[in-house]
């Protein structure tokens, strides 16, 4: 038509993504087979008995000394008695850890006075205060649960200290603004805010607390894993030994499979 002005063509420009290499993929194949590829190899080293079986029992064997403990039960009580400690010293570290990490981070004062002790007491090996423990609360369960929680407390309590400090202060200023009082804030904005950093410790507490109740164990117990590879290796039994070593990495690895649930669950927003 007359009058009108041809518009000029625009191309679509390709521009070319430079980023894909942060995106991080999954191999989950790449893992199977490299961990299999290790299990051959350890097979066959045995088979070919260089070296000796008592020093390096071969998969199979080490497989066919679980079974029969399972067979008598035998291993269930030794796994039952461990766990219980576990769980009964990281429910409690993990609770005061929450509660002494929100007051230290929020509140001045609490700060001015737990940070030193927290700095002085948190380089001491947890297990080196075994006999301390023991003279205090008896050779009982007490003690060993104690030196679990005391282990699994100083992850938690530093991780939520952390995430407090590193709240966004804008936050709080707008929960103010509208009228919340202290306690309403550490419900409605501290604690969605560190929830990240709580499950940071816990899946740090929980390998410290695999690590002590093996060490405890050891000292004084006449059940759990840890009493379980000390009786082993006094008797030269590598296979026994070797189970439980086993039964530990099972066990650190269902627990990080659950705390990673458990965080996708409870901080959907990080994902």
């Amino acid at each position: 038509m007359i009058g009108e002005v041809d518009q000029p063509r625009v191309e679509k420009a390709i521009v070319q993504d430079k980023t894909h290499f942060l995106q991080m993929k999954e191999h989950p194949w790449l893992s199977i087979a490299s961990f299999i590829a290790i299990l051959l190899l350890w097979e066959w080293v045995s088979q070919m008995a260089w070296v000796p079986p008592l020093f390096l029992p071969a998969p199979s064997s080490i497989l066919s000394e679980g079974w029969t403990m399972l067979k008598t039960g035998i291993i269930f009580k030794h796994i039952f008695s461990s766990l219980t400690r576990i769980l009964w010293g990281f429910v409690i570290a993990c609770s005061l850890g929450v509660m002494v990490g929100i007051l230290i981070g929020f509140f001045s004062i609490p700060e001015a006075v737990g940070n030193p002790i927290i700095a002085a007491t948190f380089p001491i090996p947890k297990i080196a205060i075994l006999p301390l423990l023991i003279l205090w609360l008896g050779i009982g369960e007490a003690s060993k649960v104690a030196v679990i929680a005391l282990g699994v407390f100083f992850p938690m309590v530093i991780n939520v200290y952390t995430g407090v400090k590193n709240v966004d202060p804008l936050l709080i200023k707008a929960a103010l603004s509208l009228g919340s009082n202290r306690a309403r804030i550490i419900r409605k904005v501290i604690l969605p805010s560190i929830l990240p950093m709580i499950f940071a410790g816990m899946k740090l507490g929980i390998g410290i607390a695999l690590l002590l109740v093996v060490a405890a164990e050891m000292v004084a117990a006449d059940a759990g894993i840890g009493f379980m590879i000390l009786t082993a290796a006094d008797l030269m039994q590598t296979k026994k030994l070797m189970v439980g070593l086993i039964i530990l990495s099972l066990l650190g690895i269902f627990f990080n499979w659950l705390f990673q649930k458990l965080e996708r669950f409870f901080v959907p927003w990080k994902q």
